[in-house]
């Protein structure tokens, strides 16, 4: 029928292939809608239990970054290669040596977009990417994590980051630890 509309009208013909094509597309979603609506749709919730267990999430995926300040050099090549600049490196000169102390390394999580480009350049891999879902606040002080200033287990990754570390790592005035150089 449409081919004879379109040797009729040509115009005719578009406007109902037009037609044809979005009641196409709406089937598939009223489809699709049904599927889901029948096997009974939960909250997130209800799904999992958020926040008592973590989310399952899949083996690659790319979560708030863990970081191994006991191995950076500071070499600032991770901030280099960031293309939102969220990575802030702070470090001094080693006296009498060569190299540096990193004294900060914070990552301003409301601008970084986990594209894990700050992961490939690290030539001694003390940036990853981890398995954290979220990283809950009330201000947008809450989104820059300092590594430098969370406790040990947190910041290697021993154990998850969580918001509660995050809190308390803004009292901290001095870093936790400074690097392999400097004693700790």
């Amino acid at each position: 029928m449409i081919a004879a509309l379109k040797r009729a009208w040509p115009w005719a013909g578009n406007i109902a292939e037009t037609v044809a094509t979005v009641a196409d597309g709406l089937g598939t979603t009223l489809g699709v809608w049904l599927k889901t609506y029948r096997t009974g749709r939960r909250t997130f919730t209800e799904q999992f239990e958020y926040p008592e267990l973590p989310v399952p999430v899949a083996a690659r995926y790319r979560g708030f970054h863990r970081f191994d300040l006991t191995t950076c050099i500071g070499c600032d090549l991770c901030a280099k290669a960031c293309p939102v600049d969220c990575i802030y490196i702070g470090k001094e000169k080693v006296e009498g040596g060569k190299g540096f102390v990193v004294t900060g390394y914070a990552i301003d999580y409301s601008k970084c977009m986990f594209c894990a480009l700050c992961v490939e350049p690290c030539p001694v891999d003390c940036i990853f990417m981890g398995a954290t879902h979220d990283l809950s606040c009330y201000s947008r002080d809450g989104c820059i994590v300092d590594f430098a200033r969370l406790p040990l287990d947190v910041a290697w990754g021993r154990a998850t980051l969580n918001p509660t570390a995050v809190a308390e790592s803004k009292v901290i005035v001095e870093p936790v630890h400074g690097g392999p150089n400097q004693p700790s």
